[in-house]
């Protein structure tokens, strides 16, 4: 979906047949200017798709950009101008501020989550537990706070999980079925194996040509091992029970990723506003 689909359709969605409450009150030619507030410290997000958002609706309206995507902001700052149709102030509102709530309060957590492991070389990586027909946006967000992208679905790389595993009969049969099938048609996916014990990571090494290796509700020591096994013969990522507190022990065991769900699913949206300004 590009930003134009998901912007026509999410305004489909909430106007409807119609914003009655503007179309009743408010005079269709009248102007009007807003700002957008911010009301709580982190990393600003969504910007750009707020201008697009007005832009959608209005191709005229001014928008004057005071911070960029990824920027740190405090409580008072304020985001951007906008002036344009009351109608299209109005009408844009609400879309507008819970994409860049939203976005914001997945950055700003990300941005902690990078903090905390600055002293490491582990990178933060997201993971496909995200909202349906709004991943582009959440991921993007997770980027501007600091982290890295993951896949973006099933199409872009092959991850050969536990599931996948279990119905092939096998973590050899699943790699080698898997490296013949891209061969056969001629794709270039990088693969990358969910293991759950040490002795999987072993099997995994033992058929070879693989990107990375998943180590799944490892134990930080356990993590420690598994790297020192795969002696940089591949990519490590740490996954599995990962929060703010425990996350230095994981990136203290040298891995090169740590996969974290939370960044999204857990994250909480930042606090917005957009106040109209009397012309």
């Amino acid at each position: 979906m590009t930003q134009t689909e998901f912007i026509a359709a999410a305004l489909k969605e909430d106007i409807g047949s119609g914003d009655y409450s503007t179309l009743a009150s408010i005079d269709a030619k009248a102007q009007g200017k807003a700002i957008l507030k911010v009301k709580e410290d982190g990393i600003l997000a969504g910007v750009s798709l707020a201008q697009a958002i007005f832009h959608y609706l209005e191709p005229e309206a001014k928008f004057n950009l005071f911070l960029n995507d990824g920027t740190p902001v405090k409580y008072g700052d304020i985001a951007f101008e906008v002036t344009a149709k009351v109608h299209t102030i109005l009408m844009a509102e609400r879309l507008s501020l819970n994409c860049m709530q939203r976005m914001s309060g997945i950055a700003t957590l990300t941005h902690q989550f990078v903090e905390k492991i600055k002293n490491y070389p582990a990178k933060i990586l997201d993971t496909r537990k995200t909202t349906p027909l709004f991943r582009q946006f959440e991921k993007e967000a997770v980027v501007l706070g600091g982290g890295q992208n993951h896949r973006m679905g099933l199409y872009d790389m092959v991850m050969l999980k536990d599931n996948h595993i279990d119905y092939c009969g096998g973590i050899e049969k699943a790699i080698t079925q898997t490296q013949q099938y891209l061969k056969e048609n001629q794709l270039s996916l990088a693969i990358e194996v969910e293991t759950r014990t040490l002795e999987d990571v072993q099997r995994v090494l033992s058929v070879g040509n693989v990107q990375r290796i998943m180590l799944d509700n490892f134990k930080p020591e356990d993590i420690k091992t598994a790297v020192a096994l795969i002696n940089k013969q591949c990519e490590t990522e740490a996954s599995g029970g990962i929060n703010i507190d425990n996350v230095v022990a994981y990136a203290e065991t040298g891995v090169d990723y740590i996969s974290v769900g939370a960044i999204i699913h857990h994250a909480v949206s930042m606090d917005l506003s957009l106040k109209a300004q009397l012309l």
